[in-house]
């Protein structure tokens, strides 16, 4: 059975398009198989200094790195487990939520999921599928504009995750017309993808 690891990042709770594309595609799912995090209902740490020595150290961390570390743990292990990412990241000024970019702070840990060899970097998350959810008020796919599908693609290399799929749903702030396609269009991709 294939596990899926669903991730919202949207901070439009039940007005979030990238979040009701996500929920109909996990509809699909074996419930048992799936594990869900919101990241902006249940927002994860700012990197910082103390977390980032935190994620570094490997003795004598206070009681409040020792659960970042804990937190970090818990979140590199649903990726460990799961055989899909789903990750819904909607585009806000032209990059990934803040919730997202938290999220990646905490599961990209050297010697965790990725090392530096002789030869570069080495993803250490290998084996699994990730497909991003993107939601646009504008057009933006192939443009210069689109500076997320290139980061998520590196960073999700960077781990090992090199089987990559972007869904985009475009155009949803540029008229009910193209909003209904853009939706549609990125629905129907998804289905495929199940």
């Amino acid at each position: 059975m294939s596990r899926v690891l669903a991730l919202k990042s949207s901070i439009l709770g039940d007005y979030s398009q990238s979040n009701k594309l996500v929920e109909n595609y996990i509809k699909n799912v074996d419930q048992a198989n799936l594990t869900v995090r919101d990241l902006a209902a249940e927002p994860l740490p700012v990197l910082d200094f103390a977390i980032a020595t935190a994620l570094r150290a490997t003795e004598d961390l206070s009681e409040q790195q020792q659960q970042v570390v804990d937190l970090s743990n818990t979140l590199i292990e649903e990726i460990k487990t799961a055989d899909t990412l789903i990750i819904a990241a909607p585009m806000y000024n032209f990059t990934i939520p803040t919730q997202l970019k938290n999220w990646i702070d905490l599961i990209a840990r050297a010697g965790v999921t990725f090392k530096y060899t002789e030869n570069g970097v080495q993803g250490l998350v290998e084996g699994k599928k990730a497909i991003v959810v993107t939601t646009r008020g504008g057009i933006h796919k192939n443009s210069p504009t689109d500076t997320m599908t290139p980061y998520l693609r590196t960073v999700l290399g960077f781990i090992g995750i090199t089987d990559v799929e972007f869904v985009y749903a475009e155009a949803l702030n540029m008229g009910e017309d193209a909003a209904t396609k853009g939706m549609t269009e990125a629905q129907d991709q998804l289905l495929a993808l199940v």
